[in-house]
């Protein structure tokens, strides 16, 4: 059975539902889920898994949450060759930079020789009902990779 491992960042909450999100459909597709909080792992956590996958909120004017910077760094260093990403976040479009670490965490996938299974999900401060359909097919689609 394949294994996903999700690593997120929040901090009001919101974007470890989105991660609780995709982690229940993963699982409700047969696959094996990790999650896991972004200061309680490290990055080389993801060369155990099939699908690798980050959730992270974007703070102020576009900047990586504190906490995950350390992780970030070190996820750039993997040689995750054979894996598939994927990336969700969230974000408030008050901001000129709206969900700007979901595109910096893909970027620095992309530097591991992963393969991208899904395209980014960007979610408006909580998920709502049309995120939700967003949230399930990105990780159908990342779990129809995994076959």
């Amino acid at each position: 059975m394949a294994l996903a491992k999700i690593v997120y960042a929040s901090m009001t909450g919101n974007t470890e539902e989105i991660a609780d999100i995709v982690a229940e459909k993963l699982e409700s597709l047969g696959l094996d889920v990790d999650i896991d909080e972004c200061t309680t792992v490290d990055a080389a956590d993801f060369e155990d898994a099939d699908i690798a996958i980050v959730a992270t909120y974007t703070y102020g004017d576009g900047e990586l949450p504190d906490e995950i910077v350390d992780f970030y760094d070190d996820l750039q260093d993997l040689d995750l060759s054979g894996k598939i990403y994927g990336v969700v976040g969230s974000g408030d479009t008050f901001y000129d930079e709206f969900c700007k670490s979901v595109d910096d965490f893909d970027a620095a996938f992309a530097k591991t020789s992963a393969e991208k299974g899904a395209e980014n999900v960007k979610v408006d401060l909580a998920a709502e009902e049309d995120d939700i359909i967003k949230l399930e097919a990105f990780a159908e689609a990342l779990a129809s990779q995994a076959d």
